[in-house]
């Protein structure tokens, strides 16, 4: 029987995109994913990033902010940067993971304008979708990436 892949979703603070890409991870590709988040810091978990999954059907409620030394004896095959701060502090992996970077917005920050509750989270729920389209193209992407770097 093949391993799952370990793929690893950082962000900066592990608190919204890492986490949605990590439940959606789990809920659509957990037969062929070993899907883990982490932050370079941590600031907890976001309640409408929570609200957002919930909503498509997807519990993250019972996920934590993960720093990500926590994770240091974990041999990864993928790491994802969701957003660049991640990608640019990105840090050396002691064993070849492939690092890959897609950015998406930031909801935190983009609802910091809106005016009412259902306004600030549309941005929750576009990221959501964006990465949930992402994740849907897993592992193949990742496969993609390697026949590319081959010279494929």
């Amino acid at each position: 029987m093949k391993q799952k892949s370990r793929v690893l979703f950082l962000c900066t603070g592990n608190s919204c995109r890492s986490q949605m890409a990590e439940g959606w991870a789990r809920h659509l590709k957990g037969g062929v994913l070993e899907p883990y988040s982490a932050g370079i810091e941590t600031h907890g978990l976001n309640p409408r990033a929570v609200a957002a999954m919930a909503e498509a059907g997807v519990d993250i409620s019972h996920h934590r902010s993960t720093h990500l030394d926590e994770l240091a004896a974990v041999d990864f095959d993928y790491v994802v940067t969701v957003c660049s701060h991640a990608h640019e502090s990105c840090p050396v992996f002691p064993r070849r993971a492939t690092v890959v970077h897609v950015g998406f917005d930031d909801p935190p920050a983009l609802a910091r304008t809106a005016k009412t509750e259902d306004d600030a989270m549309k941005h929750y729920r576009r990221v959501r979708d964006e990465i949930r389209a992402f994740v849907d193209t897993l592992p193949g992407v990742f496969a993609d990436l390697e026949r590319r770097d081959d010279g494929n």
